[in-house]
């Protein structure tokens, strides 16, 4: 299962999401606290300039009234409110930042809770003590306009983000999706170029090797099916000449060898070809059944193949893809292994399996990394003569084609094993790139 933040994309997204929720509340924090120290200080600036507004009115204009809410009381009045050291934190830090600003030996006290917050200060030269309003100082409150607005700007930076994310990962998603086809040996046509410079130079890259691989593909592909082809004229005169010869054991022995040569010409067309199948998709469990009955009633004695086919009529392959690889496994196993050879399909969760193995040795534990590379003869193993060692290198080549993935290994009692894996996704996107060849 995928997960997604194994993707680019994914990672991109999870660090663009934690860097701006990480700066905005680190915004969000140092703007209440600034807001809450501005408000402190001017709450103090205003109570010490209302003091002293009204202290200057009493010195110059002894006569003149008060405004409301400012009042001069007397010392001995008894609704002076008494000191209180249980003030809250933000009120005594209001009452000492306000007492710093006094000359020394002032006296700074705040009104009786319950009524609305007043301040009393008595200087050593003032014979009443002075009486002005101050604002409350009230804490933030925890949901506020400036949450709606930080969470807006959050939204649309990271859409942004995430937009630009996307079409940087964009590119790159197309680079890696090119060079899983190039490396199953499909078809891989050149990539645009862009993104950022170092990606676009990665691209630029790419579409060269490619173009230099295909090249040297081609040009070996077409020697290989130059020689194969131009053997099968000589071929056929020298079965034809063979064919006319009286000696009936040279004769046979002659019709054999020339018999071997032209399967490993065929082998070779069969490999050189690098070509998209652009046969019909078959139901694999229809053609395998098919195959199986025509090498039951080729063989004698007991059931030469057996089957278990359980993949369902989702399971489909091009016809040609399909025969090719039933027919270079069967008759590998019919050559160097032991009958019966079972033939099974089965639909797992992340796709579809098709194996074939047979009852023989199987092949030497060192061989088997060897085993699927073109050219390599396992005699020593498997046995045999007049084969070109390109039997699993051409199923190989054809499964990957296909889309999908090929594990060759022994089994406990069964001897050789081939496993194929399609996933889903795999073989709709072959059909669609074969009928876009048309």
């Amino acid at each position: 299962m995928r997960r997604p933040i194994d993707s680019l994309f994914g990672r991109l997204a999870l660090l663009v999401i934690a860097v701006l929720l990480l700066s905005h509340f680190a915004w969000f924090l140092l703007i209440r606290f600034e807001r809450t120290q501005f408000q402190a200080r001017y709450a103090v600036e205003e109570a010490t300039f209302l003091v002293d507004a009204v202290r200057q009115r009493v010195k110059l204009t002894p006569n003149q009234p008060l405004p409301s809410r400012v009042r001069l009381v007397d010392p001995t009045s008894a609704d002076i409110p008494p000191e209180n050291p249980d003030l809250p934190g933000s009120l005594k830090r209001f009452v000492d930042d306000v007492r710093d600003r006094m000359p020394p030996g002032s006296d700074v006290r705040i009104g009786v809770p319950g009524h609305p917050p007043t301040l009393w200060v008595h200087e050593a030269g003032d014979r009443d003590w002075i009486v002005v309003p101050v604002q409350p100082l009230r804490s933030p409150r925890p949901f506020d306009q400036m949450l709606i607005w930080l969470s807006s700007i959050f939204s649309l930076a990271v859409m942004c983000a995430l937009f630009v994310a996307w079409r940087l990962q964009k590119p790159l998603t197309s680079l890696a999706q090119a060079v899983t086809r190039f490396g199953r040996g499909q078809p891989v046509p050149p990539l645009k170029e862009r993104g950022p410079r170092e990606l676009r130079q990665l691209t630029h890259g790419f579409n060269q090797m490619v173009q230099e691989v295909s090249r040297t593909e081609n040009d070996r592909a077409v020697m290989l099916a130059g020689v194969a082809h131009d053997l099968r004229t000589p071929l056929a005169r020298l079965r034809l000449r063979a064919e006319m010869m009286e000696e009936a054991k040279m004769r046979d022995g002659v019709v054999r060898d020339v018999d071997s040569m032209t399967h490993i010409v065929d082998q070779f067309l069969v490999f050189a070809h690098g070509g998209i199948d652009r046969s019909e998709p078959v139901e694999v469990d229809e053609q395998c059944e098919r195959l199986a009955r025509s090498y039951r009633a080729a063989s004698t004695g007991e059931r030469s193949v057996q089957t278990a086919l359980a993949a369902g009529p989702g399971f489909r392959l091009p016809a040609a893809t399909l025969d090719r690889i039933l027919s270079n496994l069967l008759e590998n196993a019919h050559t160097y292994g032991a009958p019966p050879v079972h033939i099974e399909t089965v639909r797992t969760p992340a796709g579809w399996t098709l194996s074939v193995s047979d009852h023989g040795h199987g092949i030497a534990p060192q061989d088997l990394v060897n085993a699927s590379r073109p050219f390599v003869r396992l005699d020593p193993a498997r046995g045999g003569n007049g084969h070109s060692g390109l039997g699993l290198a051409i199923v190989e080549r054809l499964v990957r084609r296909a889309g999908g993935a090929c594990e060759i290994g022994n089994q406990e009692g069964r001897g050789l094993r081939v496993l194929m894996t399609f996933p889903f996704e795999a073989l709709p996107r072959a059909a669609a790139e074969s009928e876009a060849v048309w």
